[in-house]
């Protein structure tokens, strides 16, 4: 495992874990914790796992309430996307995370700004891995404006927002990033229903359906299949198919 700074001003770090074999892809791993708990350490079993089947992952710390405000966390998550794009020649690279993580790719896939600052389209990556992201308002964001955390809002800061058709292929291959959409069957109250409506809202707008992919957690609570083999098939068996 190699640790890297990607930001020397507020000292950001990453945990890098390459593969063992040349020309491996990428994971690249953002950490939940409400944006406000959890660190790059975490679930460092599945990044050794992953490691050994030949799939390099990067584990990255950002800032988090209450120093951080928004978009501080998520203009962290792209600059480290930056430096690792710039780090070496992956062949190709995924991005994504659970719960806040989840929010934070998706807030990086639909705001094109945020890796727009270094010159990066977010539909260049190969894949975006959304597992039980809150693709409305973030409830610590609605905590910030000093509102009620239950409250649905669609505004600058959810991920909603900023869907449209403006899906124009970029990559090599003159196709989309796959999406894999994960959700628990009894995760937290609204958000199985909303990550339905971010589903329903890019084919909506026309994302091809061969590269959406919705996929139930049957009998799992919110992320509570994280720590078990499943989550780390599922991520390898995405990697390999993007």
């Amino acid at each position: 495992m190699l640790e890297l700074t990607y930001d020397e001003e507020y000292r950001l770090k990453l945990d890098l874990y390459p593969a063992v074999t040349d020309g491996s892809p990428l994971f690249v791993y953002i950490h939940g914790g409400g944006l406000e708990a959890g660190s790059r350490k975490d679930n460092a079993d599945l990044f050794i796992n992953l490691q050994a089947n030949g799939i390099s992952t990067a584990s990255l710390d950002y800032r988090m309430y209450p120093a951080a405000k928004f978009p501080d966390f998520i203009e962290d998550c792209a600059k480290a996307i930056a430096f690792l794009t710039d780090y070496n020649n992956f062949t190709k690279i995924i991005i994504g995370g659970s719960s806040a993580r989840a929010y934070l790719s998706m807030m990086l896939l639909f705001d094109k700004s945020y890796l727009g600052r270094y010159g990066l389209d977010p539909l260049k990556f190969d894949g975006w891995l959304l597992d039980a992201g809150q693709p409305t308002t973030h409830f610590n964001i609605l905590r910030e404006r000093g509102l009620d955390t239950r409250l649905v809002r669609i505004d600058e800061a959810a991920p909603l927002y900023h869907i449209s058709e403006d899906f124009k292929p970029v990559r090599a291959d003159g196709k989309l990033p796959y999406i894999l959409n994960l959700a628990a069957s009894n995760d937290m109250p609204c958000r199985l229903e909303q990550l339905k409506l971010l589903d329903a809202t890019l084919r909506h707008f026309g994302y091809p359906k061969d590269r959406l992919r919705f996929e139930y957690m049957n009998g799992f609570s919110h992320c509570e299949y994280n720590n078990k083999p499943i989550f780390g098939s599922i991520i390898a068996d995405f990697v390999s198919n993007c």
